[in-house]
């Protein structure tokens, strides 16, 4: 049905009726590291209110994370992930749609997660839940019921990175790209107890891949951004962090959409690293 990374506002439009397409909302939200927790939330009460007809909702705080981990907003277990999944009715065959109001934070990170457990077939809303309303587009309170699946999560390595395996590629110049904020990769404030940056990373925030509508960067565009990294076709393979492993989901899926292959997430991120003395930081 598509094999792109995104998909625009007019394709679903014109998409909405058909029956192997599952429209997720995952809309939320992230308070500044410089706030006091809570800092994550998820806006259910919106989806109740009104939401892209045939969606379904997925917290992305509690539903796709792993309860067990003291740094929260870790990818859940595999079986936690497949129980989620099937509930929704998402299997092979399925061609999952996912849609935020956060510029594409949240639903790249539900992107990450099924390509990361195998899933072939999904996309992100490009513009998401704003661009969406503001062009006047149908939305609805129906609460769509559906068939479990017999999804299984299987997990590809290759996308994902520990902080063990990051801490062992420092000593081979690793492509280390930090998503967070000037002021997070500066020290200025931090989501742990030590701020600063990973040895060697640079940064680029999130929000420099984007647009002012929330799309993302057109291809040539984000092709610059990362140009002005260093980084070229002939790269070693990138690795994108931020504080939860979220903002590092929209930073790989933006190295993809601009045409690079292979990169991954450090999911354990700063809220690992800058709390873990036994790591080297850069102030």
């Amino acid at each position: 049905m598509f094999d792109n990374l995104l998909v625009s506002t007019a394709w679903l439009a014109a998409h909405l009726d058909t029956p192997t397409l599952r429209i997720i909302d995952i809309r939320g939200h992230v308070i500044s590291a410089s706030e006091p927790p809570p800092h994550y939330f998820n806006h259910h009460a919106d989806y109740l209110k009104a939401h892209i007809p045939g969606a379904l909702f997925v917290d992305w705080v509690q539903a796709i994370t792993d309860p067990a981990d003291p740094r929260h907003a870790q990818i859940a277990r595999p079986e936690r992930f497949t129980e989620v999944m099937r509930r929704l009715g998402i299997d092979d065959n399925t061609h999952v749609v996912i849609y935020d109001d956060a510029r594409g934070m949240f639903a790249a990170r539900l992107w990450w997660a099924l390509t990361y457990y195998g899933h072939a077939h999904a996309a992100v809303l490009d513009g998401g839940w704003e661009k969406w309303t503001a062009e006047q587009r149908p939305v609805n309170d129906e609460i769509p019921s559906v068939t479990p699946s017999t999804f299984v999560a299987r997990p590809n390595p290759a996308l994902h990175r520990t902080g063990v395996e990051v801490l062992a590629s420092l000593r081979n110049d690793p492509l280390l790209i930090d998503v967070r904020t000037p002021e997070e990769f500066q020290g200025i404030y931090a989501r742990a107890a030590r701020k600063g940056h990973i040895p060697g990373a640079v940064n680029l925030p999130r929000i420099q891949l984007t647009q002012e509508d929330g799309t993302m960067l057109p291809a040539p565009q984000l092709r610059a951004r990362f140009a002005a990294l260093g980084i070229t076709d002939n790269t070693a393979d990138a690795v994108f962090y931020c504080n939860g492993g979220v903002s590092a989901s929209y930073g790989l899926l933006a190295y993809r959409a601009a045409g690079f292959q292979g990169g991954s997430v450090y999911d354990g991120s700063w809220k690992e690293w800058g709390n873990d003395e036994s790591k080297p930081i850069t102030p």
